[in-house]
């Protein structure tokens, strides 16, 4: 018998593979930075596609056996099984509460093996299906592409228990096999982002306690030309494998700067080094908060255009008369030789899912991990909370068809919220902030209370109430967004809005707008107000 890998998770990621690359933001917070000693990791997946969230039971194997998927071009590879493989919901959490996420850097291209097997995604749901810890996820997915080779571009991954967090990052070598890589330890009570580029610079080289690398590391990049170790520079895995050009400073580290800006404001970190100015620092790979950050923290720190700072997307002519933050793509254009390029924020509706995975050492496993998970936009969505030991999904989170609009399906009853909002972006995204944050302080507010309950069960009755819970909240949360759909429509209407009682009111542009538009299009608006002006002969015929 021959155990298959999830085949909705390899169609899904290779449509997104060639839809959409290079957009994904991630989080780590370990548990002496939160208020409540969790640790967290925030995954956010931007890519237009529609995911459907599944759940796999533990099962035995016979180690005889080997795992077969499909390559991108339809190869079918096979690796070695284990006698042993965890429960796991997606490719985000599984029943020890260890959690992945990732972030996809590309890199020195010519380092990419496309040819060979094992992508990243098949990484994050092995090291799922058999680790319980994140320093065994960071052995399992090192050792399998050593043993098998790496088929994807630079990534960065996050790997999070309820006792640690980690970033991983990984290349592969140009067909000498295996992949070069380098994990680093985020210090308990510090926070970590990254957003699709490199961030591990220099490393040390003997504390593996807090930092593993593969033996390759140094002779890869000394052999390909890219480090010389005469030159008196420091080894720096970010500098050596993923070179930054200013457009990609800029696309990627400005998402960092944000978090860091936001949770640290005492560091005064600048925008100089996601802007290029000579001279300027890197932002650190880890910063202390300035306060222990709680879960409705976290869910804030990836929630953002830039408010309130000198790049806000939400002021300015692209901003239109309604402050909208979206952009449509691509992000850049060329004008006479010169390039320019909108920012690009956190928050993004081409987002199509995210999760906030909380992991508590102090509750048994069943109850300590939580996958908060949404879909569509971040700033939009609605988090919900997913047991680790939920043995189903609530329907309309694997429901759907990205081709074919489905009011049965949570993706595209959250993608048209976030899409009408579009037409008076300041007006609708109160009405949606106002029910996410309804049901998302209804869900914090019950988490202590559905827990102390579950922890009153035995394991298999525990297993089902909070699987019970995890499905209604979904369905409470998908029935919600159907309704408050129908509710904005309904609202704002041919460029009208209705009060609390349908009356209908004329709520027009903006003072600032009108008046750049008056200054921007002058004498083309003006009515004659003169209150002399005479009838004119022909009409005083008539």
């Amino acid at each position: 018998m021959k155990y298959q890998i999830s085949k909705s998770l390899i169609l899904l990621f290779l449509s997104l593979a060639f839809y959409y690359s290079y957009a994904c933001t991630n989080l780590l917070v370990t548990k002496g930075a939160s208020a409540d000693s969790s640790t967290f990791l925030v995954y956010l997946n931007d890519g237009e596609w529609l995911y459907h969230l599944s759940q796999r039971q533990a099962q035995e194997h016979n180690v005889n056996d080997s795992l077969t998927y499909t390559s991108m071009t339809g190869v079918k590879f096979k690796i070695h099984q284990i006698q042993h493989t965890n429960a796991i919901i997606g490719f985000q959490m599984n029943e020890h509460q260890l959690a992945i996420g990732e972030t996809t850097f590309l890199g020195r291209e010519e380092l990419w093996d496309k040819g060979l097997p094992l992508k990243y995604w098949e990484l994050m749901e092995l090291a799922l299906l058999r680790a319980k810890t994140a320093r065994e996820a960071i052995q399992v997915i090192t050792s399998l592409v050593e043993q098998y080779g790496y088929g994807s571009e630079g990534e960065s991954f996050s790997i999070a228990d309820p006792n640690e967090a980690w970033i991983l990052e990984m290349i592969g070598t140009g067909g000498k096999g295996g992949a070069v890589w380098v994990a680093m330890k985020v210090p308990d009570g510090k926070i970590a982002a990254h957003a699709n580029h490199s961030r591990i610079g220099t490393f040390p080289i003997n504390d593996p306690d807090n930092c593993l690398y593969s033996e390759n590391v140094f002779s890869v990049a000394m052999q390909k030309g890219y480090y010389d170790p005469q030159a008196g520079l420091p080894f720096e895995f970010n500098s050596v494998y993923d070179p930054p050009s200013s457009q990609h400073i800029r696309y990627s580290e400005s998402r960092v700067w944000s978090i860091y800006n936001r949770a640290a404001p005492s560091l005064g970190l600048s925008l100089d080094f996601n802007r290029s100015v000579e001279g300027s620092n890197r932002y650190p790979l880890f910063i202390k908060p300035d306060s222990k950050l709680s879960i409705t923290d976290v869910f804030s720190l990836v929630r953002d255009h830039y408010e309130n700072t000198v790049i806000d997307m939400t002021k300015g002519i692209t901003a239109g008369p309604f402050g909208n933050p979206n952009r449509v793509r691509p992000l850049d254009w060329e004008v006479d030789s010169v390039k320019y390029s909108f920012e690009r924020p956190i928050s993004t509706y081409n987002t199509a899912f995210s999760y906030v995975a909380q992991l508590r050492n102090y509750l048994p496993n069943e109850i300590g991990g939580i996958v908060w998970f949404g879909v569509d936009d971040t700033y939009t969505t609605c988090y919900f909370p997913i047991y680790c030991c939920a043995t189903e999904i609530s329907k309309p989170f694997k429901t759907g068809d990205i081709n074919h609009y489905s009011r049965e399906s949570a993706w595209w009853a959250f993608n048209l919220a976030a899409n009408y909002a579009n037409i008076r972006y300041k007006d609708i995204v109160i009405d949606i902030i106002n029910e996410q944050q309804s049901l998302e302080s209804l869900f914090i507010l019950q988490q202590d209370s559905i827990e102390s309950i579950a922890l009153s069960l035995e394991t298999n009755d525990r297993i089902d109430f909070l699987t019970q819970y995890s499905s209604s909240m979904g369905e409470l949360v998908h029935s919600t967004w159907v309704a408050l759909g129908d509710r904005l429509i309904t609202k704002y209407n041919d460029g009208y809005i209705k009060d609390d009682n349908n009356r209908i009111k004329s709520v027009g542009y903006p003072e600032h707008w009108l008046n750049s538009i008056s200054k921007q299009e002058a004498g083309k608006h003006i009515i004659n107000n003169s209150k002399n002006t005479k009838r004119s002969s022909d009409s005083s015929e008539l």
